[in-house]
């Protein structure tokens, strides 16, 4: 199974053709093969800008209950095409009967944004331990105390509103110390305001593209257990936003997209010539072909490393994470446990 989660085939070749043959899914473009993968080694496909895939190897994915997702050149979500919703009638309808308690959708929301400000606080601590300049050190525990402090505010929230405003305010916190935790020079990233739709900076541009590429893995960790991902209990509800998909990823974007990034970054991994800036484009910054296929790289490579999960006391690989956080928060849905345990850095 843990093989199955963490190979994901990624085509980001411009108008490459990802076709069936037998057992197999080969991709193809101006008539090259670029590659050739077992099914049995794929557990979802992402199709980048022009690629596309065969009716054949789409119908077969869905009959094997492996997604296909669509994103942009910049790695923004399109669409995900899966087979017939599977999974437990009775777990979906505990689902919607919590988020209709006021009281229980509340506490979930509390426990999902403690989750994300603890990870959000181990960030900025473990920085402030390594920075070289004693002002970053202070900016960067002060920050951390900010967020302490926050933290220790929420169970005083009395709305899911009050709740979301308490990880406004931190996620405000984070991303005002943010620059500070690059060491490379400033002229090659620099950062001073979280910006989307588009991307104005470099590194906005790797934070966004690394939330879509979380975003799909949550949304498949939801479907994989039979929960509903556009039913949530943080985010608003909206026609075709993975709601319940989004919540999960709320204490995953500073574990494993966040952290990636500033280890991209500082290790000098990706740099400025990984990215196309565009001025014609709303000041739009995106990553090249180049660039992402550095970021996707790291990104698979993180997802294989093994950590110790806190509450099951046994190794799993990153990439198992939303997977069995969303079998954690199945369980407290079915009243199998008192509270969710969010993932702690």
């Amino acid at each position: 199974m843990t093989r199955e989660l963490l190979n994901t085939l990624f085509v980001l070749t411009p108008n490459a053709y990802v076709r069936l043959d037998h057992d197999t899914l080969k991709v193809e473009a101006d008539g090259v093969k670029l590659a050739q993968v077992p099914l049995h080694h794929v557990g979802s496909v992402m199709l980048f800008g022009t690629a596309m895939i065969s009716p054949q190897a789409l119908h077969r994915c869905a009959e094997d209950n492996r997604a296909v997702s669509f994103l942009d050149h910049a790695g923004r979500f399109k669409c995900r095409m899966v087979g017939p919703t599977g999974g437990n009638v009775l777990l979906r309808s505990d689902q919607y009967q919590a988020h209709r308690d006021p009281a229980r959708s509340l506490f979930i929301a509390r426990t999902l944004v403690a989750g994300k400000i603890k990870n959000l606080r181990q960030n900025v601590a473990r920085a402030a331990r390594d920075a070289k300049k004693t002002d970053d050190a202070e900016s960067l525990k002060t920050c951390a105390d900010t967020l302490a402090g926050l933290l220790l505010s929420l169970p005083a929230q009395p709305t899911v509103d009050a709740v979301c405003a308490i990880e406004g305010q931190a996620a405000a916190v984070y991303f005002a110390s943010f620059g500070t935790m690059l060491t490379v020079p400033p002229d090659e990233f620099s950062f001073r305001l979280r910006t989307r739709r588009p991307p104005r900076d470099r590194v906005n541009a790797l934070l966004s593209f690394l939330y879509a590429l979380l975003s799909a893995d949550c949304t498949a960790a939801c479907e994989g257990v039979g929960l509903d991902p556009q039913f949530g209990f943080l985010h608003v509800l909206r026609p075709g936003r993975p709601a319940l998909a989004l919540d999960l990823m709320e204490e995953f974007r500073p574990v494993l997209a966040d952290r990636l990034v500033l280890t991209l970054i500082n290790r000098k991994q990706i740099r400025p010539e990984h990215f196309d800036e565009r001025d014609a484009a709303g000041d739009s910054v995106l990553l090249t072909d180049a660039g992402r296929k550095i970021v996707l790289s790291a990104y698979q490579e993180r997802k294989k490393e093994e950590v110790i999960h806190p509450l099951l006391k046994d190794k799993a690989p990153v990439g198992l994470l939303p997977h069995l956080q969303a079998r954690l928060l199945a369980r407290h849905l079915r009243g199998d446990l008192p509270s969710y345990p969010p993932f702690p850095a």
